[in-house]
């Protein structure tokens, strides 16, 4: 049986001063065509999505198909239960009304918008992710209280020191290059 050797990652976690700062050393570092940038801030920067070339989120797109499977699911189960399968004569009433199926069918809809949007999020995000290798750097604690950081996953065949040369530059105040331990 062959396994695959553990190949580490190298990422470069740059501490910016301000906000202010780190929106631009984002904008500049994707300039100069690095990929998988991240950046981790005590509260959300305008413009920081830009400047990570963040498209737009598929979340409406999934909860309106979500929705509308919903309204299927509950209108067709309505109406084959009380049409097709089992019709009972009450009253001499119709056993297909659709005004009697709107509340089950919005609840469906509701139901399953809200299911979709709650597990496509956590899809979409890779939550829950309770480790991830910058932990490693001692300064990324003040992420949540009052840093503002630039993560950089390095290319596999580039050099960190390169990247790291990179962030410098584009006005990062301290830089830690990480090496991925083993699993």
């Amino acid at each position: 049986m062959s396994h695959d050797a553990f190949v580490p990652r190298h990422f470069v976690v740059a501490e910016f001063a301000t906000s202010d700062k780190l929106l631009e050393g984002t904008r500049k570092m994707r300039e100069k065509g690095h990929k998988g940038l991240d950046t981790h801030t005590p509260y959300p920067i305008h413009g920081l999505e830009e400047a990570l070339g963040i498209k737009r989120v598929w979340i409406p797109k999934i909860v309106f198909v979500a929705g509308l499977t919903g309204i299927i699911a509950g209108y067709s189960m309505m109406y084959f239960m009380n049409a097709v399968d089992f019709p009972i004569n009450v009253a001499n009433r119709p056993p297909h009304s659709a005004p009697a199926f709107v509340p089950i069918t919005f609840e469906l809809m509701v139901l399953f918008g809200g299911l979709s949007a709650f597990f496509g999020l956590m899809a979409l995000l890779k939550l829950p992710q309770p480790y991830h290798p910058i932990f490693e750097s001692d300064r990324f604690a003040r992420a949540a209280v009052d840093g503002f950081f630039l993560s950089v996953e390095v290319a596999k065949g580039a050099d960190s020191a390169d990247v790291a040369n990179d962030v410098r530059i584009v006005g990062a105040s301290e830089v830690d290059v990480i090496v991925e331990p083993e699993r």
